[in-house]
């Protein structure tokens, strides 16, 4: 089942407002809590607030502060863009969105406004917000006053452009349709392939619906009410600027005319006045004196005497520039407005099945997983249930900066080994904000006596001395282990400036392997543009044998599974199938049969596929061909390397040449959490670390 949906514009004024309402209607009617989200808005000033936000968290009576119903403003997004800090625009409407997700069954996003402006960042943001949120997207075409040619065209490139950065299209609205542009558009779009799978729908261009009530004229062009307060949600279906004779003025007027004259016309002022009352005239909406021109006492009091009162504002401006901002303004649908929302709601209705639409949303489900939603499932699932984590490299600069970002997003608790005087200097010189963070110095610890007596008798049948145990004990990464080992902490990450033998030999030493377990080993995650596949053994075992193999793939599976990958496991070989022969695939052969006899106790229903090449194990079409009756070929989520030299040089083929993001090493096989850094990380990878070491905790 999805839990979000995002609506999308092919381009500005496509009247996607009034769709968000009838969908979130929709939603409210079979789901419990649902939520509402934009991840930009166009607020112009501190104190206005977005119309849609307004719109829908009204109506449908959410309590939701504003502020979690939106992640920057249009303002914010773009001096972060200019100051080269795109990444954290994703990072911030994200994690916005997480936070409102904990309230929420069902997330509906309103995508961007399309300012002529900013068109074309605001699409590229659209579609990585699309990706990064896991939403299936519905597309809402702008239909008024464009030929059927028109509409195709900017439904043909949106759709294209969306398909081919991976989303996930669940239908396209065409919104405001002139006369037989509707039902052509729709027959055209069916008879193309791409459109096959969506829903499409059209709805007709309401006049009413379209048309600005006095009430927005007169908050567009900042105006004072003089009169009528009570009568501003009158639509202003035309407007007349009057500053001609009576005999040339009254015969311009139709329904819904907003009249606008100079302050100083009384005859015009009296004659509209006189229209509104009359029973042959038609009703006119209301009207504007310009030029910040009053009428005179006299006038006023006979204007507020007439017992039929049509809205009159008073504007600064002179009249032509009035009607020039009148003609500009764009019809909105507001919270204060239920005529107009009513009306929506019931076009909406007459025009889209909400019973097939509903169940299409809640059944379609994104499949990309991209590198940001990964990473923010990981700080989402280390902060559920959060543990203590150990940094024996707590004078490292990055460390320290992971630190901080890790404490501030409360995802863990932390204690950094090293020198607490330097820790201290650096915090200072960094300019960090982490007070309250725990620093122990090995060699100054009350816990280090105690250490040295468990080192001494667990090592002791090596030879070692007392002397050498109090020495091994001082080092940070020792230090480290033994706390995990005792119950300090849950869990240790180190690496960023010591190798990787440094971290990884005191966890054999004092942590040891689970029961059932020979080896260690690791696991990378892959984050791809739209995926996530798990790689092992990239990090640890040179040589494995078959049965080694084989429990590389069920630890990688597990690995895979708790942290959201669904596991298809390929054992990968130079050959598929039965078609090679030699040591090295009968290896992958025997190690496919040991998994698959382990899995059948210790992972019931895993799928594993072996021996079996790489293009094999993800291209559909290779599958097809090689291995066509495989529940894994074309599909493989997790990939077992037969040695280390195949498995180190593949990710990093993979990462430099793909942009792909790997995660890890990631270790398997201990009986409590440790991983390794590469020296070269970067703090994301830190931080990525450490919410992984603290999942892998929360599994014990």
């Amino acid at each position: 089942m999805s839990n979000c949906l995002y609506i999308t514009a092919t381009e500005a004024q496509s009247g996607k407002s009034a769709i968000a309402l009838g969908i979130m209607e929709m939603l409210h009617r079979r789901i419990g809590r649902v939520g509402f989200f934009r991840p930009i808005v166009n607020e112009t000033n501190d104190n206005e607030q977005d119309n849609d936000i307004n719109l829908i968290s009204s109506y449908f009576n959410l309590d939701i502060p504003y502020e979690k119903m939106y992640g920057f403003t249009m303002a914010e997004v773009l001096e972060l863009a200019a100051n080269g800090k795109e990444g954290e625009i994703i990072d911030g409407i994200l994690s916005k969105y997480n936070d409102l997700k904990q309230y929420c069954d069902f997330i509906l996003v309103e995508g961007t406004d399309f300012a002529e402006t900013t068109a074309a960042v605001e699409f590229n943001v659209n579609t990585a917000i699309i990706n990064n949120l896991g939403c299936p997207a519905l597309v809402v075409a702008n239909a008024f006053e464009n030929t059927v040619e028109e509409v195709m065209q900017s439904i043909n490139i949106t759709t294209d452009s969306l398909l081919e950065r991976g989303c996930r299209i669940v239908g396209t609205i065409v919104n405001r349709t002139g006369k037989g542009v509707g039902k052509n558009v729709i027959r055209r779009l069916k008879d193309t392939k791409r459109f096959k799978e969506q829903l499409l729908y059209f709805i007709p261009d309401d006049e009413i619906l379209g048309k600005p009530t006095v009430k927005e004229v007169a908050l567009n062009l900042n105006a004072k009410i003089l009169c009528g307060r009570d009568q501003l949600n009158r639509h202003v279906r035309s407007f007349t600027v009057a500053a001609m004779h009576l005999r040339h003025f009254l015969p311009r007027i139709k329904p819904g005319t907003l009249i606008i004259t100079p302050g100083d016309r009384a005859d015009i002022i009296i004659a509209s006045l006189a229209v509104v009352a009359s029973n042959t005239m038609d009703n006119i909406s209301g009207i504007v004196l310009t030029g910040g021109l009053k009428p005179e006492n006299p006038i006023m009091k006979l204007i507020k005497g007439f017992a039929l009162m049509v809205p009159i504002i008073c504007v600064k401006d002179d009249t032509f520039h009035t009607a020039a901002s009148v003609q500009k303004i764009h019809a909105k649908l507001t919270a204060d407005n239920e005529r107009k929302i009513y009306r929506a709601l019931g076009i909406f209705d007459r025009n889209v099945n909400v019973i097939k639409l509903g169940d299409k949303v809640v059944t379609t489900k994104a499949t990309i997983i991209t590198p940001k939603m990964f990473e923010f499932k990981l700080l989402q699932k280390a902060r559920s249930n959060k543990k203590h984590i150990v940094l024996p490299e707590g004078e490292e600069e990055r460390i320290l900066k992971a630190s901080e970002i890790l404490l501030r997003r409360d995802v863990v608790d932390i204690t950094l080994l090293g020198n607490r005087k330097h820790i201290l200097e650096n915090i200072f010189v960094l300019g960090l904000r982490l007070e309250n963070v725990s620093i122990i110095e090995p060699a100054e610890s009350e816990y280090l006596a105690g250490f040295v007596d468990t080192y001494y008798e667990l090592r002791k049948h090596k030879g070692i001395t007392k002397e050498n145990a109090y020495d091994t004990m001082c080092d940070v990464s020792y230090f480290g282990t033994m706390m995990v080992r005792k119950g300090l902490a849950d869990g240790m990450v180190s690496g960023s400036v010591h190798s990787t033998a440094a971290t990884i030999k005191p966890a054999f030493e004092i942590i040891k392997t689970k029961p059932g377990f020979s080896i260690v080993s690791s696991s990378f995650f892959m984050c791809l543009k739209d995926k996530v596949l798990v790689y092992g053994d990239c990090a640890i075992n040179p040589d494995p044998n078959a049965a080694q193999l084989a429990e590389i793939a069920i630890s990688s599976a597990l690995t895979a599974k708790t942290f959201g990958v669904e596991p298809l496991v390929a054992m990968l070989s130079y050959s598929t199938g039965e078609s090679g022969k030699g040591a090295d695939v009968d290896k992958v052969r025997e190690a496919t049969k040991i998994a698959k006899e382990k899995a059948q106790t210790e992972f019931p229903g895993l799928k594993i596929e072996g021996p079996i090449q790489y293009d094999a194990a993800v291209d559909a079409a290779v599958a097809k061909t090689k291995l066509p009756k495989s529940d894994v070929a074309g599909k493989a989520t997790v990939f077992i390397f037969p040695d280390l030299n195949t498995g180190n040089n593949t990710y990093k083929a993979v990462q430099r040449s793909a942009g792909a993001i790997a995660v890890g090493p990631v270790l398997q096989g201990l009986n409590h959490p440790v991983n390794d850094l590469s020296r070269g990380c970067l703090v994301t990878d830190i931080v990525n670390t450490v919410a992984i070491t603290a999942i892998q905790a929360q599994m014990e």
